[in-house]
């Protein structure tokens, strides 16, 4: 377990050794804290995502704008311009008739109407008379004008010069067939929203022309529906007057017919056109369903009455003669009761008091008698009327029944009188309205508004053709960019490496420029040096005690500097007092002994194969000028690497080392196409990933983890090198620390390797660079996936 609590005790590399930057790595710029959760990432719609790709493929953009103003000129300048002139048009819709019982009504705003009107005005009789009316057939200018959109137009335009064929080369009818069709492509007529307006516009190269016809295709439309409505009421008045005369025939036989039959019957009919047997019958019906309705009142009165309640009945009740008697009863009764308390019941007073009560009593039986006696009388009465309205009903029923067979005759011929003298009424109506309206020859329609000689054209607008154009390019630039990116398949930024990988990110070394490369590996308080202690920080926390005893650093393919990392965490361990030993595993291109400044004479190669002497093993790890590092060259390359690592040997030097040292860094060689990686990641406790930035595919880190993993390595996380973002990167947007953050409060490096005067301007420029890296970043993702199909 390594002490986190020890002072950093940093040493650089040793004065007088010029190391050529090809040993490094280019870093990045930029750099986060790692352990960054990416699910709490936005993986909704991010406009600053946007705003940041726009400023990345600026120029892409820019340019494509630009061509699409260039292609919106040349549009416009290649389109004739026309002029529209507008014409309005009312159309008056017949009002509301009435025939007898039936109403048809014909309402201001009915569709139909409007929608036939348009049509007329779009049909052909119509153009061939409007062509007729101006003479257009006889206008070459008009017969043939320039065309509407052609690559000729931009000379004619700039230099006016044009060739029109001769009107003598067609025929009458032809040039007739040109003009109509003419009209009818450039018209338009629509419907003016919740009027009853109709909108004539028509287009033209000319604008005397564009205001002549849209005037005339109006004018044309109001005299062409007064002339077929002035030969329409002609013809109608000549037929009409035809069927008044038949009609007036057959209405005279039929009511002669009808007043014949009715005298031979014996029919008679009252005012009403009602038979008297029916009137009569009618009446009875209504006197007798009166009958019934006194005869149950009357019936429910005496069932009262013979139940004893004929006091209390409604007439009884309401006599006056019978209230006033039941008042002086109910006054003596009163009385006699008041003197009881003083008087005996045998005392004369109370006696003639008794006496008065009792004829009282009688006179109101006596009353009550009367009006009951009454009420069964009239019971009585009730019962006999009913029986005679019956009687009398049923005789007149039977007397309906013969007149019924009778009128059968009589009401087909009165039915038929009746249609007779509905059409003759008909038809006279109709002959007195013919003959008004072909007086009066009502329009239509009728003009609201003249079009006049537009001053300006309508066509084409630049305005509209820029926007247009701009729209199409900029979506096409869109669409580029998409691709472009779609071909990168290759790690931008750390998201992607904790997405697509499922790693945690342990650390970001930034992008140095290679004139500085030396001198920011060497300064301790440079970006480099710093990220590489953030890089130390994080793998102290990567496991539940701390950095793994044996640390196993690789990468997927070739120069993604490993080796670099080894180096520099050998160093920053070391720093913090640990005892620190880097093993270069690579057994088949060493580069730690050339990081340190040392011969590769003997390592680990003669470790494994037991040709080293017994005396120089001692000498075999050897210190190096930083404090607590210690180095274990590779040795003679052999010829077979894989087979050394996988001996029991290897494994067993590896814990020994363990178990002497702190720390053990191997500098493993790349995962794909080599066995050697998951070899060694076998023997380590954590393996550290290094991806760079814009190199690697994701495929081939994805294949390298998956190798790792089946090998049974602890990957402890990643660390992302060579990560380099401008000013106006996308990954900028997610606030990753400036490379210049690490710098804070430290002077400018001075030195520099390569001053770079022997190289061209463009290659001096960092955009330049990174424009060649993404060009083969995406040709290599590109054939990438092209294997991966195959």
């Amino acid at each position: 377990m390594l002490d986190r609590n020890r002072q950093h005790q940093i040493a650089g590399p040793g004065h007088g050794q010029a190391l050529s930057p090809d040993l490094y790595y280019d870093g990045a710029q930029n750099y986060s804290s790692y352990g960054r959760d990416y699910s709490e990432q936005d993986e909704r719609f991010n406009p600053l995502r946007l705003l940041f790709y726009v400023v990345q493929y600026r120029w892409l953009i820019v340019m494509m704008a630009a061509a699409g103003l260039v292609a919106g000129i040349v549009v416009t300048m290649m389109q004739t311009p026309k002029y529209l002139a507008t014409t309005q048009l009312e159309v008056l819709v017949p009002s509301a008739k009435v025939f007898q019982d039936i109403e048809v009504v014909s309402e201001t705003g009915d569709m139909r109407a409007f929608q036939t009107a348009r049509e007329k005005l779009k049909s052909r009789a119509l153009a061939q008379r409007v062509v007729f009316q101006l003479g257009l057939s006889e206008k070459p200018d008009f017969l043939f004008p320039t065309p509407s959109f052609s690559l000729s137009n931009i000379f004619y335009r700039a230099f006016g010069i044009s060739k029109s064929p001769s009107i003598e080369e067609k025929t009458p009818e032809e040039r007739e067939r040109i003009a109509i069709g003419r009209v009818l492509n450039d018209l338009t007529v629509n419907l003016v929203t919740n009027t009853s307006l109709l909108s004539i516009a028509f287009a033209d190269q000319n604008p005397k022309y564009a205001s002549e016809i849209a005037n005339q295709v109006a004018q044309s439309f109001i005299d062409q529906r007064l002339d077929q409505t002035s030969e329409t009421s002609d013809l109608a008045r000549q037929f009409i007057q035809e069927q008044v005369l038949q009609v007036k025939q057959k209405l005279q036989k039929s009511e002669e017919e009808l007043v014949a039959y009715a005298k031979d019957a014996g029919i008679t009919i009252t005012g009403d056109e009602k038979s008297l047997i029916g009137s009569n019958i009618e009446a009875l019906n209504t006197a007798l369903a009166t009958a019934i309705q006194e005869r149950l009142d009357a019936g429910r009165m005496v069932d009262q009455i013979d139940k004893g309640r004929g006091s209390s009945l409604g007439p009884v009740l309401e006599s006056e003669g019978l209230q006033k008697i039941t008042d002086k009863l109910a006054d003596l009764t009163s009385q006699y009761q008041q003197k009881l308390g003083i008087l005996k019941p045998g005392f004369p007073e109370m006696q003639q008091l008794q006496a008065q009560i009792k004829e009282l009593q009688r006179l109101y039986d006596n009353g009550v008698l009367t009006i009951t006696d009454s009420l069964r009388q009239r019971y009585q009465e009730a019962q006999n009327k009913e029986a005679d309205l019956k009687s009398k009903l049923a005789e007149m029923e039977k007397q309906q029944v013969i007149f019924n067979d009778k009128n059968i005759k009589y009401t087909i011929l009165k039915r038929e009188v009746d249609s007779n003298r509905s059409q003759y009424d008909n038809l006279i109506a109709k002959l007195n309205e013919v003959g008004v309206s072909s007086e009066l020859k009502t329009q239509s329609a009728a003009i609201v508004d003249f079009a006049t000689q537009p001053g300006s054209p309508y066509s084409p607008r630049l305005s509209i053709n820029l926007a247009i154009a701009l729209a199409l390019f900029l979506a096409l630039s869109a669409s580029i960019i998409y691709i472009i990116e779609l071909l990168n398949n290759t790690f931008t930024n750390p998201e992607q490496i904790e997405k697509e990988l499922g790693l945690a990110m342990l650390g970001i070394l930034p992008h140095v420029d290679d004139r500085e490369l030396i001198a920011s590996i060497a300064d301790p308080k440079s970006g480099l040096s710093e990220a590489y202690r953030s890089l130390r920080t994080s793998l102290q926390f990567s496991g539940a005690e701390g950095a793994p005893r044996s640390l196993l650093v690789t990468s997927s393919e070739p120069s993604e500097g490993k080796s670099t990392t080894s180096f520099k965490l050998g160093q920053d361990f070391a720093a913090l007092g640990a005892r620190v030993l880097i093993v270069d595993g690579d057994l088949r291109k060493p580069n730690l002994h050339r990081l340190f400044g040392l011969d590769n004479t003997i390592g680990l190669s003669n470790l494994l194969t037991n040709t080293v002497r017994k005396e120089d093993l001692a000498s075999i790890f050897r210190a190096t000028k930083y404090p607590n590092v210690t180095v274990l060259t590779s040795g003679t390359i052999p010829p077979n690497p894989a087979d050394l690592l996988s001996s029991p040997k290897m494994a067993l030097i590896v814990t020994n080392l363990g178990k002497r040292f702190d720390l053990v860094i191997i500098d493993a060689p790349p995962v794909v196409g080599l066995s050697d990686a998951p070899i060694l990641s076998r023997l380590a406790e954590g393996t550290l990933m290094v991806i760079s930035t814009n190199q690697v595919t994701r495929k081939s880190a994805k294949t390298a983890l998956k190798r790792l993993r089946a090998a049974g390595a602890n990957v402890v996380g990643a660390a992302m090198s060579k990560f380099a973002v401008n000013k106006f990167d996308y990954n900028y947007g997610y606030k990753y620390m400036n490379y210049q953050y690490y710098d804070y409060g430290t002077p400018k490096l001075k030195g520099k390797v390569d001053d770079g005067a022997d190289q061209p301007a463009y290659a001096k420029s960092p955009a330049f660079r990174r424009l060649v890296r993404r060009i083969r970043s995406s040709v290599g993702g590109f054939v990438d996936r092209a294997k991966s199909v195959s």
